[in-house]
């Protein structure tokens, strides 16, 4: 991973995933150990809305939210320095794609955090305030996986399994990689 991320401007690393698997509590963690700052999309979304995610998609629906999560994520990665953690359905909109494709192949970092739907269970208890999870949320958590899972496997430069890890784990796995030194290519 590029310890430097795209350019002068843009996140030293983007960590994505499916709701659960630990973006937030691993970004905050991680800005700490980097010694940068922390953006996660969410909060973003929720200050421009004056309001929580899941009271946007019950007053203004899922349209509106993925209009200001698309508008969220492509002001991040132009000027955030840090830490970026988006949600977990961000990577789904072609714009947003399109400027993580781009962040890429800048040598940005952008961090696919896996996690299975045994682990994810009892971290996100199904009851929370996860607007498409309401219903069965087991089936619509697995139900998301496999739609998003080949999107977040193709934006991302690095996979970590999270599974039976904490945020803290993670974070350090994540920081390693960031910090060690890139191997000089092979001339031959």
């Amino acid at each position: 991973m590029s310890p430097t991320g795209a350019g002068a401007q843009s996140p030293r690393v983007v960590l994505v995933g499916p709701p659960g698997s630990g973006k937030s509590t691993t970004a905050r963690l991680l800005a700490g150990l980097l010694g940068v700052d922390l953006r996660d999309t969410d909060t973003d979304i929720e200050v421009t809305a004056g309001k929580a995610i899941a009271d946007i998609f019950v007053d203004d629906g899922e349209p509106h939210f993925r209009a200001l999560e698309r508008e969220a994520v492509t002001t991040a990665l132009a000027v955030h320095e840090g830490v970026l953690a988006l949600g977990g359905g961000a990577v789904l909109d072609p714009l947003s794609q399109a400027a993580l494709e781009a962040y890429t192949h800048d040598g940005g970092a952008v961090v696919f955090l896996d996690v299975s739907l045994t682990h994810v269970a009892p971290r996100v208890g199904f009851n929370q305030a996860r607007p498409l999870l309401l219903g069965n949320p087991r089936a619509k958590w697995a139900s998301l996986m496999e739609a998003r899972r080949p999107v977040y496997e193709r934006i991302a430069t690095h996979r970590v399994d999270t599974d039976a890890k904490t945020a803290a784990q993670v974070a350090r796995e994540i920081h390693e990689a960031l910090v060690r030194p890139t191997p000089p290519e092979d001339p031959s």
